[in-house]
């Protein structure tokens, strides 16, 4: 493996580096759903460690849904672990139950990823099977539509089957010495608009051109939900304050204002992780 190297790892997080290997082992060529984020990136190092790089290929979807740093990140990352990434297109905004964004928005669009690498990757890059990284945790949460896709195309999801949740998830990624082990949870684009509000590419933009002008004012872990004429900005407590300092707070009305909100709003809750969806979803 080349890149980060390929850092021993001992007690727990070497047990569970084993069980990974053991589900994938055998694979001549293993396609890994990767987003950049945490989990499919420790997916990605350790089947890169079982297999050897040549053998796992790192596949990226991209659309309006991804937000361009997103993107960059995540290359940056496949590329310190030395694996082969392909940018996928994937046309999620064509399907109308995708647009019309129900609390099962998320199958959708993961039906049109897998369904892609089915049709368009799996032949020509020769995989014979394909991963993603759900975790342990994940199989509890009732707002993870996107496993029914998973199964239906049969892809594997080592981490969860191994029992790795995301505590050990952190863990591994530290100890594997990733960029992004710190990385916050950065769920897609469509996620800040509510359901039953069409999603649009006009609405994706707005969004990700909002969030990129607060990351430039030092806020790293937020969302803005996207609320017609009205940005809700969700901060981690710790920087809700700071947001209302006078001089910042009139910087991030003006630059959220740029984007075409025309009332601008900060959340006291704070960063909620699946609060349009789970209101609306019982637990499997």
């Amino acid at each position: 493996m080349t890149g980060t190297g390929n850092p021993p790892l001992t007690g727990d997080l070497a047990l569970a580096a084993e069980r990974v290997s053991a589900l994938v082992h055998g694979q001549e060529a293993l396609g890994v759903a990767y987003s950049g984020g945490v989990d499919s990136s420790v997916l990605l190092a350790l089947t890169a460690r079982a297999l050897g790089t040549d053998r796992v290929c790192a596949i990226i979807g991209v659309s309006p849904s991804l937000p361009r740093s997103e993107l960059a990140a995540a290359l940056e990352v496949s590329a310190a672990l030395g694996v082969r990434t392909v940018a996928l297109p994937t046309h999620e905004g064509d399907r109308t139950e995708y647009r019309a964004n129900g609390p099962d928005r998320c199958y959708h669009c993961k039906y049109e990823l897998f369904e892609r690498i089915s049709a368009d990757l799996a032949a020509r890059e020769r995989l014979t099977a394909i991963a993603y990284g759900e975790n342990a945790d994940d199989t509890r949460r009732p707002d993870r539509p996107g496993a029914r896709a998973a199964a239906q195309f049969s892809v594997l999801r080592p981490l969860a089957a191994a029992g790795i949740d995301k505590a050990l998830v952190r863990r591994l990624a530290h100890a594997l010495a990733l960029p992004n082990a710190d990385k916050p949870a950065a769920p897609c684009l469509a996620s800040r608009i509510p359901h039953f509000t069409e999603v649009t590419p006009e609405k994706l933009a707005q969004v990700e051109g909002a969030e990129e002008a607060l990351r430039k004012l030092g806020f790293h872990d937020l969302r803005i939900r996207h609320h017609g004429d009205v940005a809700r900005i969700e901060l981690p407590s710790g920087d809700i304050a700071r947001a209302m300092a006078p001089r910042l707070r009139e910087r991030i009305r003006t630059a959220v204002r740029e984007h075409g909100f025309r009332f601008v709003t900060v959340d006291l809750a704070g960063i909620q992780s699946g609060a349009f969806t789970l209101p609306l979803v019982s637990v499997r």
